[in-house]
């Protein structure tokens, strides 16, 4: 069976590029199809694969400007090419379902979520930008709609990473699918004493993630907040926060590790369509205290692997920190660890299998 697997773009390894390499241990045959590709950056598992790419690699600094090119990636794609291909699989949170494709061709679609600057968070992103691309985004969004909604009609199977994105595509493209949580690598992390004395916000420090809430909420109670992670809003934050707010900025995996295992909990005041870094703190024994909407309903059990805040506010988070430490005894955190297995690589690449089974079947 011929595989092509369609990558939105291969600059970073993230989330959807973990994906990506779980995939590609499935079907070590496929061929991968990216916007831009920065090999340096990218694993050997994938690297192992012939990668493709459209003319967006040519343009003026493609490996850090990809997204400023965002309204030429229908384009892009209309040249592709994948007729010869019997199986196609989109890795999709951007334009990656527009390619062409043999009319018997089964196409699947493992869905992130649709573009999030195009449906539910456009007001956000229109008010964080300049006079010039808010005026690029008001001339493009009306036709990227209509475009995403047109190309989504040529996906046999959806298949949504959380019920969150399971409910946006349905809403977006008036679609049904399957949820397939992502894999995350359970057994790189280990339960490992003592527990410290600090809280930790790790992640990209940008506007939807809401950092400056975690900092607002820490500012105000004094207790430990160490943050780990870089972005646009790291230099505002370190002016709002404290002494008791400590900046580490880009850690290796190694340091990352040991700082999950060891924080008195995680604090995740973002809306994610999934959120691995929950998975990962759990997977080290610890909770998480989590804006209780998104990806979270799926991973953190409220009570048992961490706690909800019900409210994007300070006051709320600060509640549900207080909360956490009244019940410490009825966090276990083998128990907590215990929970992530159904997260693991393994759980994801036999779910996916399975559904690709079926699907050839029928």
């Amino acid at each position: 069976m011929k595989v092509a697997i369609v990558h939105y773009w291969l600059v970073n390894m993230r989330g959807g590029e973990k994906v990506l390499e779980a995939l590609c241990e499935l079907y070590p045959q496929a061929d991968i199809y990216t916007h831009v590709y920065d090999p340096k950056n990218i694993s050997k598992t994938i690297k192992k694969h012939q990668i493709k790419t459209t003319f967006i690699q040519r343009l003026p600094k493609a490996s850090k400007w990809y997204q400023n090119y965002l309204p030429l990636m229908p384009i892009a794609l209309s040249f592709l090419n994948l007729k010869k291909y019997d199986l196609v699989i989109s890795s999709e949170s951007g334009p990656a379902k527009g390619v062409r494709l043999n009319k018997s061709a089964m196409y699947i679609c493992y869905c992130h979520s649709p573009m999030r600057y195009v449906w539910d968070l456009f007001d956000e992103y229109f008010r964080s930008v300049g006079l010039f691309k808010k005026m690029m985004m008001l001339i493009c969004m009306k036709p990227l709609r209509i475009w995403d909604r047109w190309t989504s009609k040529r996906v046999n199977q959806f298949v949504a990473n959380s019920t969150t994105v399971q409910k946006r595509i349905l809403d977006c493209y008036q679609r049904d699918s399957v949820v397939i949580h992502p894999p995350v690598d359970i057994d790189y992390f280990q339960i490992q004493e003592p527990v410290s004395d600090y809280y930790l916000l790790f992640g990209q420090l940008i506007q939807y993630k809401r950092p400056d809430l975690a900092i607002e909420a820490f500012n105000q109670s004094g207790r430990k907040l160490v943050v780990i992670g870089q972005g646009g809003m790291l230099e505002g934050l370190k002016k709002l926060a404290k002494p008791n707010i400590q900046f580490l900025g880009r850690l290796d995996d190694v340091a990352i590790k040991r700082y999950l295992a060891h924080c008195k909990a995680l604090v995740f005041p973002g809306l994610e369509d999934f959120g691995i870094v929950p998975v990962e703190v759990m997977a080290c024994g610890r909770p998480a205290i989590a804006f209780g909407q998104g990806g979270v309903l799926d991973t953190v059990v409220d009570g048992k692997t961490g706690i909800y805040f019900r409210e994007q506010t300070a006051q709320s988070l600060n509640e549900a920190i207080d909360q956490y430490e009244k019940s410490l005894n009825q966090f276990n955190p083998q128990a907590i660890r215990e929970w992530t297995y159904k997260f693991s690589k393994n759980q994801f690449q036999n779910k996916f299998e399975e559904l690709v089974d079926r699907l050839i079947k029928n």
